[in-house]
């Protein structure tokens, strides 16, 4: 059960940011040059990872949800900051969906 507006919110976001990490990865292997692509593929994985795993803690009221949401914000931004390099428009849609979900995430751990 979640607790707050904030949990909820926070929810929220990770799906849609790893809903849009997985389909900016899979755009990006369709881009001419892949190999420019590399950065942002890899870290469209890992933040996708992380946001699921973000999301299971929140609903399971994991124990370890402030840490795992504090590492969650950290690839976002990450995630964010490379994906912002790019001009393709899913980059652009996964780095403002990032931004979202690291503002969320830190805005749930600090209440």
């Amino acid at each position: 059960m979640l607790s707050n507006e904030q949990h909820q919110k926070c929810l929220e976001e990770c799906l849609a940011c790893m809903e849009a990490c997985n389909t900016c990865f899979d755009a990006c292997l369709n881009e001419e040059d892949v190999n420019m692509m590399a950065a942002c593929i890899r870290l469209d994985r890992e933040c996708s990872d992380i946001c699921a795993l973000a999301a299971r803690a929140i609903q399971s009221n994991s124990p370890f949800m402030e840490q795992i949401c504090s590492l969650c914000a950290e690839i976002c931004e990450a995630c964010a900051e490379e994906c912002r390099k790019h001009t393709h428009d899913h980059c652009q849609k996964c780095a403002e969906a990032c931004r979202r979900c690291a503002a969320a995430c830190r805005e749930m751990i600090s209440h």
